[in-house]
């Protein structure tokens, strides 16, 4: 995929030169934008999978027929039925439960780190691609060096400095993509200031974060949103196998990546829902971001998906 920098937005700057945009006018005129990046029947199924998942993560402990932190050691690996629709695992619990409760942890760790890694990343990217210089070239450093290390690790050393849970995870892992958006933005951000509106605001005397913020961030929101969405499905895979490890959410409380480890035992007794139907909606999630992005990022270069 290749996230190329889209054309600007009209606004009153390039059409007359000199003059600001009117409030709202960018905003709009991104929104508009965003609007036009729909894609096809993929791009659509995917959609409307990740608003499922997401009503699910929403409202899934009103929508769920059994407690999932509570088993009855008399119900333990029964199989698919109308008591137990996916039926259940070792310990009893109820696995379609488990699972639809479970998809608000599966999902609120990946969406963390991808508010904060993408917050960091344009702050970071926009203060380089403004300052230049010798700033530029030392974050840019910085940043080479944090791409060294893959965020699975980050997120295991975390655990081990400040035991287990989402919390440190989710902060380290944060700061480990946190330099593939800022590398992003600072290079949409330096072909940017230098078209003609940003001169006309800085004409006008207009601080850096006022033309940041009104001119540079609607400009480039759209192909921030593709590399965000791709961004979610790796958090959510690197979050799911540290859960399958045992160093993230922890028991009771349900989680796709600790069901999945939980359901071996399960798999060698013959009853594989417990372990597969966990594994097969982080397959389907993943997925599904990363088609959503991919038809972003083509409809920002321009291409057919």
């Amino acid at each position: 995929m290749s996230l190329r920098t889209p054309p600007p937005a009209a606004t009153p700057a390039t059409r007359a030169g000199a003059a600001a945009a009117p409030p709202g006018g960018m905003l709009r005129a991104t929104s508009a934008r965003i609007r036009r990046l729909g894609g096809g029947p993929l791009h659509a199924s995917c959609m409307l999978l990740l608003s499922l998942f997401l009503l699910l993560s929403l409202f899934g402990p009103w929508l769920a027929p059994y407690d999932p932190t509570f088993g009855s050691l008399g119900d333990t690996l029964v199989g698919p039925g109308a008591q137990h629709w996916l039926g259940t695992d070792q310990g009893g619990h109820d696995t379609f439960s488990a699972l639809i409760v479970g998809t608000r942890s599966s999902l609120a760790g990946p969406l963390a780190v991808v508010l904060f890694s993408t917050a960091a990343g344009i702050a970071v990217g926009l203060f380089t691609a403004w300052r230049g210089g010798w700033i530029d070239t030392l974050l840019g450093r910085v940043l080479d060096i944090l791409f060294a290390f893959p965020a699975l690790l980050l997120a295991i050393l975390a655990v081990a400095l400040f035991g287990k849970g989402m919390t440190a995870p989710v902060i380290a892992m944060a700061i480990a993509y946190m330099p593939y958006t800022a590398r992003v933005v600072r290079g949409l951000a330096v072909q940017e200031m230098a078209r003609p509106y940003i001169a006309a605001y800085r004409v006008q005397g207009h601080s850096a974060v006022f033309v940041a913020v009104r001119a540079l961030l609607p400009n480039i929101a759209p192909t921030l949103l593709a590399q965000s969405t791709v961004n979610f499905g790796y958090a959510l895979l690197d979050l799911a196998a540290l859960s399958f490890l045992g160093l993230g959410v922890q028991p009771p409380t349900p989680d796709w990546g600790a069901m999945i480890n939980q359901g071996q035992t399960a798999v060698l007794q013959g009853q594989p829902l417990s372990a597969i139907v966990p594994a097969v909606a982080v397959v389907l999630v993943v997925v599904a971001f990363n088609v959503v992005g991919e038809t972003l990022g083509d409809r920002l270069a321009g291409r057919d998906s």
